[in-house]
């Protein structure tokens, strides 16, 4: 007994259906060439920055390395200090919209959120120099009059509030809408079946959150904290206003002596550069670009790991 097989029949595609396609490849294609572009462009530009020394580059003392180190270094603390104190508020603040707050309040709540995202950097800089740094001097003089032998808190207390402790909290105050607006979506998508169950079995409100929410929201909360870490690696004028740099690598929290950003030391020396100076300053473009770039891989390996783990599956 012989069996045939029935040939296969080619579904003809829409003329629609053929631009969107194409539309849609054209633009993912895209991305991939502006970043290539971007990347061709920098390391180009800084072959003469990275082999620059005193003799060939004034901003050098050095060579390039001694120069762009200490500015690495103020780049990631300072957005490692935003971070710290940038996750948890605004988790805190994402759960009490999506599961604790009344719906007006948690709809007005939100639109004042979102619209915290639209500030522009150069007004946070400002309230952060006329505002948080006045206020905030008199407490970093309390704690290193009293936990001076803590090593973040000793040191010499700078007068005027301009530390890099102060541009961490201007940082974090600048990504806590982009990661609080993340995560309260995220948290709304929790199934309500994971939620109704946990609390069928006895749990409270905050358990069900353990239980249900947070392993659903685990890898988005990486992701959005990522998202904010890589915008405050990349922030420019807020740090520039804020911080009073003197290109050191130091812990000190409090003190006058403080790293400089990459940004920030960019914005500030670019417009009188000139000859290999230019150079210089988009080497250390470039290096800001590798770290950016590590940062988003190693959230997505984070994320790809974690999720097989979440309740999204």
């Amino acid at each position: 007994m012989t069996t045939t097989t029935a040939p296969a029949v080619k579904v003809k595609q829409r003329p629609g259906d053929r631009w969107f396609s194409g539309t849609a490849l054209f633009a993912g294609s895209m991305i991939l060439v502006t970043l290539a572009a971007v990347a061709i462009f920098l390391i180009v530009q800084s072959i003469p920055g990275l082999t620059a020394t005193s003799d060939t580059a004034s901003l050098l003392t050095g060579n390039f390395w001694q120069y762009v180190g200490p500015l690495a270094f103020g780049t990631i603390w300072a957005s490692l200090l935003a971070l710290l104190m940038a996750v948890p508020l605004s988790v805190a603040v994402a759960l009490f919209i999506s599961h604790y707050a009344p719906r007006r309040l948690a709809q007005g709540l939100g639109y004042i959120v979102d619209l915290l995202a639209a500030v522009p950097s150069v007004v946070f800089g400002l309230w952060g120099i006329i505002v948080l740094a006045p206020a905030v001097q008199p407490i970093f003089a309390w704690l290193n009059t009293y936990a001076g032998w803590i090593p973040l808190f000793g040191g010499t207390v700078s007068s005027t509030g301009r530390t890099i402790f102060t541009a961490a909290i201007v940082l974090a105050v600048m990504v806590v809408p982009i990661i609080t607006a993340i995560c309260r979506e995220i948290f709304l998508q929790t199934p309500v079946l994971h939620e109704e169950a946990a609390l069928a079995l006895g749990a409270t409100r905050w358990e069900m959150v353990k239980m249900a929410v947070f392993p659903f929201g685990r890898s988005g909360i990486v992701s959005a904290s990522m998202l904010g870490l890589g915008r405050a690696l990349g922030e420019t004028m807020a740090v520039a206003m804020v911080l009073s740099v003197a290109n050191v690598v130091s812990f000190k929290l409090f003190t006058a002596q403080n790293p400089g950003t990459i940004p920030a030391n960019i914005a500030l020396t670019f417009p009188e550069a000139y000859g290999t100076n230019i150079n210089v300053l988009i080497a250390t473009g470039l290096i800001l670009f590798v770290v950016t770039f590590a940062v988003n891989a190693l959230a997505r390996w984070i994320v790809s790991r974690r999720k097989e783990f979440s309740g999204a599956n």
